[in-house]
């Protein structure tokens, strides 16, 4: 199994940040519709398989299939976006700005709002026969989900909001460790195994994810599901993409670069006149032992 190092890893982040930035506008629209498509109809799957089994886990093992696909075709999903590109911009590459990484978040939201809800329609006619009959079994799950999601969080007010938040967090640490840990591996099966883990747990544990979410509510308000756009936007979405945001950022972009693309110096390993081994801050070093180590 190849293997690339934390820190060829780091720039190999930093530069696909500054390459989504730089992206045309055809070519982030296209690669976000293709990215919310594939990703969210993986998640119909998984739930298809999960209603229809009677076992969650087995559709969560299920559900990365989507989401290694669309990463092996080159196409594009917001949350890596949200961990990437901030990258770029701190690392003062050329052409990026807050701007620009504005610019190529918008962009790759409509791409995907557009490719899930391509795919929400489409599951809404498969599930009626084209409206002329009642939801089957699994279109009745997608309603209790788009249902418990929204007006769930809500009636437990600002613990609702802040579950909601925190599992939006949640959800893009591992999405974009799975991201990133395909840019670690250089052949297909390797680059599928390191995706499909991060990517499982997150199904399998209910956390939040914006794009996926862009199928399932609007899903189920074509069915009949009670809740609103509102209730949706509000007591999902909204809060949903600024938990992604935090996670991804956070618990993924920063660390990485600023361990391994900004690596702090190494304390220094020195001896004493006496023999003892010790270590110090490189800027630290004792003023008797400076001239020893600096020869």
């Amino acid at each position: 199994m190849s293997y690339v190092k934390p820190a060829d890893l780091a720039q190999s982040m930093i530069e696909a940040g500054q390459s989504k930035v730089l992206m045309s506008t055809r070519d982030t629209l296209i690669r976000g519709y293709m990215g919310g498509a594939i990703l969210t109809l993986g998640a119909a799957f998984a739930v298809t398989v999960s209603t229809q089994t009677g076992e969650p886990l087995l559709g969560a093992i299920l559900f990365p299939v989507g989401f290694i696909l669309l990463y092996l075709m080159g196409f594009e999903l917001l949350t890596g976006f949200f961990t990437l590109t901030p990258l770029a911009l701190i690392d003062k590459r050329p052409g990026v700005n807050f701007a620009g990484i504005m610019r190529s978040w918008g962009l790759v939201f409509v791409g995907n709002f557009a490719g899930a809800f391509t795919v929400a329609v489409a599951m809404a006619i498969y599930f009626t026969y084209g409206f002329t009959s009642e939801p089957s079994a699994v279109g009745v799950a997608l309603s209790e989900i788009g249902h418990g999601r929204t007006v769930g969080y809500a009636e437990h007010g600002a613990g609702g909001m802040l579950t909601l938040f925190t599992r939006g967090v949640l959800c893009n640490w591992m999405v974009s460790t799975g991201v990133i840990a395909a840019m670690m591996a250089k052949d297909v099966v390797s680059k599928a195994l390191v995706m499909w883990m991060p990517v499982m747990l997150f199904f399998y544990m209910g956390f939040e994810h914006s794009v996926v979410n862009m199928f399932l509510f609007p899903t189920g308000l074509l069915l009949g599901a009670d809740f609103t756009i509102s209730d949706y936007l509000i007591w999902n979405e909204i809060p949903t993409v600024l938990g992604n945001i935090v996670g991804g950022i956070t618990f993924v972009g920063l660390t990485i670069y600023a361990t391994h693309a900004r690596t702090a110096p190494k304390r220094v390993a020195l001896t004493r006149p006496n023999g003892k081994r010790f270590a110090a801050h490189h800027t630290r070093i004792p003023a008797g032992l400076l001239e020893e180590h600096t020869h």
